[in-house]
């Protein structure tokens, strides 16, 4: 027989849930893991982490998934505005006043941040593995149901116009993408596909919810929640559980490390997640912090980074490109960039003396050789730092810069970008 840990909030079962097809969200979830217990509310902390917590025994329900809104009292920013949280005017959680400490957690503690402002894609359909393997850079064929990788969408040219992290499920391919461009990346993406093709794509950024936990301590909740199964798997990879009936998915990564975790949810899910994490100890990060840790920690963005000026390989993307596979868009430019040693700039990462506008030049010895693309505060207010593209023979680690109006830059490397792995030179003679 199944079981199923209840609590104030709802339940999660370890069992099997029975295949299901709910607002074209989630066509199949397996539990294959074990059962994820969440705490009981309330519960003081110390009494969380020594195991005292009261269990009820039920057998499983077999009533499906529901992905209906919230009643109004789980409404998760309800529960965000309870722990200070600032919110714009288009929902977004800006801030919860505590902007270092979150930073200081990400790195040394940890951090969760609700990230459901990113698009969610959902492609569906028996030829959605070659689709997209043939309209991004990444190897979908040699993946497998619950695992995952990160993938860029190019343009003919190379130029680069999102990263997408990407999981492998029985029946769909759920992509997690900029808010910027997601509406153009279903628009582009509809268009490839021919009469033929047996493909759909879906846009489920609203059905869902989208939460990252992140620091190096994200591993220990992870173990407290009974998930320990998932810590030291690989990036991208995921597993899918059930909370009084919903659908949740969380899978390895924290879109700028592969430390961490991310974790996919309905909207009526999400309330009762986020008071968990928080109950572990999880301190809470908004938009604001989070765009300063993407800068600090060197991920590429739309419309600074990633833009029609720089292509996929002076990104630094080596970890989202196989150049293994057969033919893509995009993939001419790469190869020949690759064989020929065509890189002519890279993204690096700027200790600035003072704050920088972006699309600042980066000048040395006089001369224009690059351009700010990124700045924000650092670890503290009084410390800025930033991203921006610099010609491959200009400057290297260590190199000092000037940035705009008489910053001095220091240039050194991040750590998402020091993680790409690019293949070792092999330099032809052009034909």
């Amino acid at each position: 027989m199944a079981v199923i840990w209840t609590f104030p909030f709802g339940a999660f079962t370890s069992s099997p849930a029975p295949s299901i097809f709910c607002s074209g969200i989630l066509s199949s979830v397996s539990a294959t893991s074990p059962s994820c217990l969440f705490p009981r509310e309330g519960v003081p902390r110390s009494r969380l982490k020594s195991g005292g917590i009261n269990r009820s025994l039920f057998t499983v329900s077999s009533a499906p998934f529901d992905f209906s809104p919230p009643p109004i009292d789980h409404d998760v920013v309800d529960s965000m505005k309870v722990a200070g949280a600032q919110v714009s005017e288009d929902g977004i959680i800006e801030t919860y006043d505590n902007d270092d400490e979150a930073l200081d957690a990400a790195d040394n503690g940890v951090a969760v941040v609700d990230l459901s402002h990113l698009g969610r894609i959902r492609v569906i359909g028996e030829d959605r593995v070659s689709f997209l393997h043939n309209q991004s850079t990444a190897n979908f064929e040699c993946l497998s149901d619950g695992e995952g990788c990160d993938t860029a969408f190019v343009s003919p040219t190379a130029r680069t116009v999102d990263i997408a992290h990407a999981w492998i499920m029985r029946k769909a391919i759920t992509l997690v993408v900029s808010p910027v461009t997601c509406g153009s990346l279903i628009e582009t993406l509809n268009k490839y596909i021919f009469f033929s093709d047996k493909v759909e794509i879906q846009d489920i950024t609203k059905q869902t919810c989208f939460f990252v936990l992140l620091g190096s301590k994200s591993s220990e909740v992870m173990k407290h929640l009974n998930l320990g199964d998932l810590v030291g798997q690989a990036y991208g990879s995921h597993k899918h559980y059930s909370l009084n009936g919903m659908p949740i998915t969380i899978g390895v990564g924290s879109l700028i490390s592969e430390e961490g975790f991310s974790v996919l949810m309905s909207p009526a899910a999400a309330a009762s997640v986020w008071n968990t994490l928080l109950s572990f100890g999880a301190i809470p990060m908004g938009s604001n912090a989070w765009e300063r840790l993407r800068i600090l920690r060197g991920r590429p963005a739309p419309e600074k980074e990633l833009t029609k000026e720089f292509n996929v390989l002076e990104a630094g993307l080596w970890n989202s490109i196989s150049l293994d596979k057969g033919c893509y868009k995009g993939q001419e430019t790469i190869s020949r960039l690759i064989t020929y040693d065509g890189i002519k700039q890279s993204l690096w990462g700027l200790h600035l003396s003072g704050p920088a506008e972006p699309e600042s030049p980066i000048m040395l010895d006089g001369k224009k050789v690059g351009k700010l693309t990124s700045c924000a505060s650092g670890r503290k207010e009084s410390e800025h730092f930033g991203l921006g593209y610099i010609k491959r023979q200009a400057a290297s680690e260590g190199s000092i810069v000037v940035v705009g109006d008489g910053i001095t830059g220091k240039v050194v490397r991040v750590p998402f970008l020091a993680n790409q792995h690019p293949p070792s030179p092999v330099k032809k003679s052009r034909p």
